[in-house]
Formats: C-alpha cells, sequence, structure tokens
C-alpha cells in the first residue's frame, strides 16, 4: 500500500528494446516538433458547426479556443477541439465554433504571427474529443549521439513489430506530480473541475503504465494470456477470450488485434484467469488510487498494450541531428516512441 505521507514518483518503464542506444535533444526550437492532427471524418461542407484547421506555433490549444470564442463573440463552449496538442511546437489541429443562423467572420482577421487559419468548412455537428483517426509527427532530435547502427536497429525493429502504448510523462503533469494531486483529493482536498479531469486521467494512466510495464518486462505485452481481452487494431472495439487459439495468434502476430490493459474504474474489469490475477497483483498495490477512481465514478476501459508506429522513417540529416517521421493511432505519445531510442 502507498505511503500517503510521500511522493509518489514516476518510475523509469521497461524498456521494449534493450533501452535507448544514444541521447539528444527535442524542442530545441519550435519547428523540432511538427505535429499534424488527422480527423476520423470529413466534415460535409453545411450546417451551423465551422470547422477551422489552425496552424499554432508556441500556442496551447485551450488558449486558441479562448481567443476564437472572443473573436467570434460566442460562448467559450461554443468552442471545440478534439485533442490537445503541445504548446512548445508547430501544430495543425482542428476546432469547431457554433455559429448557427449567423454568417463567418472574415476568419482571416483572425491570423497572427503565432495563429494561421488554413481551411474553414462547416459541418452539421461541433468537433468532439477524440474523433480523430490520429496524428503525424515530424521530429528532429539535436545534440545527438550515440550509436546509430544500433539506433537504426531498434527503429527497424519499432517499424515492423510496434511499441509499448505508455501514456507519455506529459500526461502527469509537471514533475509528475499529478497522481500525489490526486490522491490528495481522493483525501478530502477540493479542486476545481479541470484540475480532478486531469488528476483522474493521471491516475488512470499511471496505473496503466504499471501494468503494461509488468508485461514489458515479462515479455507478454504482445502475447496471449488466458483471460486476456484484445483491443481492434485502430478501433475502441474489444473481444473476450478465456483460451487464445490459433486464430488469435495469427491476429496478434499480424497486429490485426493488440492485448490490452486495464483503464482503472468502476465496473467489470473485462479480463479473467492469468490476466486477472496480473492485473489484480499491480492494481491491490494502489488500493487507494483505485478506490478513488471508483468512488469519482470513473467508468473502467481497456487499453491497447502495443500500438503500430505507421509510415516511420528516419535519417541522420547530420551526425549529430536524427530526424524522424511517423503516424500514431489517436491517444499514443510520440514521446513513448522517442524513449525507446535516446535519452532526453
Amino acid at each position: 500500500m502507498e505511503d500517503n505521507n510521500q511522493i509518489i514518483d514516476l518510475p523509469e518503464w521497461p524498456y521494449v528494446y534493450g533501452g535507448p542506444s544514444g541521447e539528444g535533444k527535442i524542442r530545441v526550437t519550435s519547428e523540432d516538433f511538427i505535429v499534424t492532427e488527422h480527423l476520423a471524418f470529413e466534415p460535409s461542407g453545411a450546417g451551423e458547426h465551422v470547422f477551422l484547421q489552425i496552424e499554432k506555433t508556441d500556442e496551447n490549444t485551450e488558449f486558441v479556443a479562448r481567443q476564437l470564442a472572443r473573436f467570434a463573440s460566442v460562448r467559450q463552449r461554443d468552442v471545440s477541439f478534439a485533442g490537445l496538442k503541445d504548446r512548445h511546437a508547430v501544430t495543425t489541429q482542428w476546432f469547431s465554433v457554433w455559429l448557427p443562423g449567423k454568417a463567418d467572420p472574415d476568419w482571416t482577421l483572425f491570423n497572427t504571427d503565432n495563429i494561421k487559419v488554413l481551411q474553414v468548412i462547416r459541418h452539421a455537428r461541433k468537433l468532439k474529443r477524440g474523433v480523430l483517426s490520429g496524428n503525424s509527427f515530424k521530429l528532429r532530435i539535436k545534440d545527438w549521439q550515440g550509436d546509430q547502427q544500433k539506433t537504426a536497429q531498434q527503429l527497424e525493429r519499432i517499424k515492423v513489430e510496434g511499441m509499448a502504448n505508455y501514456f507519455g510523462v506529459q500526461r502527469f503533469g509537471h514533475k509528475g506530480l499529478n497522481v500525489q494531486k490526486a490522491l490528495t483529493m481522493f483525501q478530502g482536498a477540493k479542486v476545481g473541475r479541470e484540475q480532478r479531469s486531469l488528476y483522474l486521467s493521471a491516475v488512470r494512466s499511471y496505473l496503466f503504465n504499471h501494468i503494461l510495464g509488468y508485461r514489458v518486462a515479462n515479455q507478454t505485452w504482445n502475447q496471449a494470456l488466458v483471460g486476456d481481452t484484445y483491443v481492434f487494431d485502430g478501433s475502441h472495439s474489444s473481444f473476450k477470450s478465456d483460451q487464445p487459439d490459433a486464430e488469435i495468434m495469427r491476429r496478434l502476430q499480424a497486429q490485426e488485434i493488440h492485448v490490452s490493459g486495464a483503464l482503472c474504474g468502476k465496473g467489470d474489469v473485462s479480463v479473467s484467469a492469468l490476466a486477472l490475477e496480473l492485473e489484480s497483483s499491480i492494481l491491490n498495490s494502489y488500493p487507494d488510487l483505485v478506490q478513488g477512481l471508483i468512488v469519482a465514478g470513473v467508468e473502467s476501459d481497456r487499453r491497447a498494450l502495443r500500438v503500430k508506429v505507421n509510415d516511420l522513417n528516419w535519417q541522420f540529416i547530420q551526425e549529430d541531428i536524427l530526424e524522424l517521421g511517423f503516424t500514431l493511432p489517436a491517444g499514443s505519445y510520440a514521446t513513448s516512441v522517442l524513449r525507446e531510442i535516446i535519452n532526453l
């Protein structure tokens, strides 16, 4: 059981491919970290909601949303977005503004040195959180030094075998303290609604990473156990199998499906037998965190332990600059790719 008087430190989650083979710096400039968001659908071209594709540099998502509300003279809740994006980066993402029966303002007047409207199109419904097919990344690691051959070998394996779908360190807040703050909240501390959501997400991510880390260490993060639940690739849909058969083994090998881990909360845990025993052994070590999620009304869910890294390419454009490009499904973290190859 955790000691409530101590800080809950983030561990060094186990590596899949032997640990970093080099070190370097990311985000030396914003242009070193470029992210492009991909919607899971095509806006229809008609409706009460204006969809804006915006490129922003060194601005956070919520700031841009507030500026859009002010510019369009609408309530803050009439502006929405599919996901939060890094501030210290060049990111292209979508926002929607509800303008029923209203003409569009001149969106070119919204442009600044750091914010540019790239595309405007109408749609019948507002943009909801998470409705993305994924994100594309173009990253430059500067002041790189290490073993180029080993780095290339690791990247080749990631390209073929996928990566451990850890939540990134940014999920846990400044210095990783959001889990500790959540524990304080569970003990009765009052927090705002936005902070509450962040802290609950941090706890679920922390517990999931422990489950994944255990299975990485035991080399079962991409292998079937009795009682596992599986997630379809590129989907939130899942199915349970008490006993993995040859077809499940084939589909796992082809990365059509992935073994899942618990996103802790109230409700059915969705695993049994050996898989349940494993997850319970982890979660029982953190009873206050688990109970806090249940009391908070968070619903249990499943998340893939493995994720495919699509369109992965890399090159050393100089001896000390490594450039990477890849696409990840929504909810997966570029830093979880980077941690396998470099110490940042």
